[in-house]
């Protein structure tokens, strides 16, 4: 794909009602070592464009050049909106926040109360501004740079709406068993976690963790922190990032919407 690149730019440069101004390839870290040593990440069309954007119409800013993958994660759309339509009300723990579009959605959808839990302080910097340039109320929200697992653990509090989106556990078949250890362990503390009553958005995005298993590995959960669990919504990618029927490795975002009793 990386040898295709000028190809992809000049097809994307042809689409009609799609104006593109700048081309930036992020290539590098996805490589061969001994190739990606020879090659820099930059513009490939456009220099230094603006790095913010609109989403159902919600200002956000990118990262692409020093962020995880994109910068933002597009795939998640359709979700964070389905996450507006519940939040009016609601007090919300977003983990694994990044850059706070699943907190952002939340707070537009009329939370009263969201928690914003990343390891990563340079990922809350952003979501802070992402805040900023929605012009949300920042009394609303609080940032917290933590180890998801740990803060798990370590609280009490219950919320009506916890979020579970966390980075590939696994990449590899060889890595999957330890990848859905890890995610039952990470889902058995977010149930309990959850006001009885409320909803649990949670995900996987590895793509050796298949549906069904991920579907099982959450039941196992439920059994683990005796919680009783309805599925209220099955989901996946946006349709922006279609799955190929003979490529099933395509499907590789799922995700569950769950009441927890």
């Amino acid at each position: 794909m990386y040898r295709e690149r000028e190809s992809i730019i000049a097809a994307l440069l042809k689409l009609d009602g799609l104006p593109i101004s700048h081309v930036f390839d992020k290539s590098r870290t996805t490589l061969p070592p001994h190739f990606a040593s020879t090659i820099r990440d930059g513009y490939m069309y456009g220099e230094d464009g603006e790095n913010h954007f609109t989403e159902y119409g919600i200002p956000f800013l990118a990262q692409w050049d020093g962020g995880q993958k994109t910068g933002f994660f597009l795939d998640q759309r359709e979700n964070r909106k389905l996450l507006q339509r519940y939040s009016a009300g609601k007090s919300v723990l977003n983990a694994f926040s990044y850059s706070g579009g699943f907190s952002i959605y939340a707070l537009k959808g009329g939370a009263t109360e969201v928690s914003s839990v990343d390891v990563s302080a340079k990922a809350l910097t952003l979501l802070e501004a992402n805040l900023s340039l929605s012009e949300l109320n920042e009394q609303n929200h609080i940032s917290v740079e933590a180890d998801v697992l740990n803060y798990l653990r370590e609280h009490e509090q219950l919320w009506d709406i916890v979020i579970l989106d966390p980075p590939a556990f696994a990449k590899s078949m060889n890595k999957r068993h330890q990848a859905v250890q890890g995610y039952k362990r990470l889902n058995a503390l977010g149930m309990k976690r959850v006001r009885p009553g409320g909803l649990l958005f949670t995900f996987s995005c590895s793509q050796v963790v298949d549906t069904q298993l991920f579907r099982d590995t959450i039941t196992a959960a439920a059994l683990e922190a005796g919680r009783e669990a309805k599925i209220l919504h099955v989901l996946s990618q946006g349709p922006d990032h279609p799955v190929n029927l003979v490529l099933p490795e395509t499907s590789y975002l799922k995700g569950l919407v769950l009441e927890i009793r």
